[in-house]
């Protein structure tokens, strides 16, 4: 594939992604934000695996399910920026797919439960909220997002890309 077909390619997957993201958190908008929610849309968290464009795509998925979803900015901002930590941190873990889900669900239980209790004023202790975001990260990205992972293993070959990241490369290890 040329260099120009390989970039509309992988322009086009993370606009998929991307779509896909926020359409799932806004479709599930009453169980994707709040203090109790499995947000549907972390199972695609394990798209890194296929293509590096889930990274992009999963992270301005998340800005836009934010921003649609009525999020405060530091919400839209940290938030998607959880996202994109969890992104990075799956392709990376890429090799040993059953860890793959984790920096997604350990970022959510550290982040989001402050957001939710300093940005929004939600009254629940810290504690509390970290044991329902768990339950939560842990429903979407291991419950929903690793059957997904085994089902798109047959399609490796139209989702997998040869882009690799700066830190991939051949050079560096």
């Amino acid at each position: 594939m040329n260099v120009n077909r390989a970039r509309i390619a992988y322009i086009a997957k993370a606009g998929v992604i991307a779509a896909l993201y926020a359409a799932l958190c806004i479709v599930l908008q009453s169980i994707s934000f709040g203090p109790i929610q499995v947000r549907v849309a972390n199972a695609l968290m394990i798209m890194p695996f296929y293509t590096s464009a889930a990274i992009p795509g999963l992270f301005i998925g998340c800005i836009i399910a934010n921003t649609v979803g009525g999020g405060i900015l530091i919400d839209v901002v940290a938030g998607s920026l959880v996202t994109l930590g969890g992104a990075i941190g799956a392709r990376a873990l890429r090799k040993t797919p059953w860890l793959m889900p984790l920096p997604t669900v350990v970022l959510n239980i550290i982040v989001v439960p402050l957001i939710l209790k300093y940005g929004y004023g939600v009254p629940l202790p810290l504690y509390l909220s970290m044991i329902y975001i768990a339950i939560g990260a842990i429903i979407a990205c291991y419950g929903l997002g690793m059957p997904l992972f085994y089902a798109l293993k047959p399609a490796t070959p139209y989702l997998a890309d040869d882009i690799e990241l700066p830190w991939e490369s051949q050079k560096n290890r």
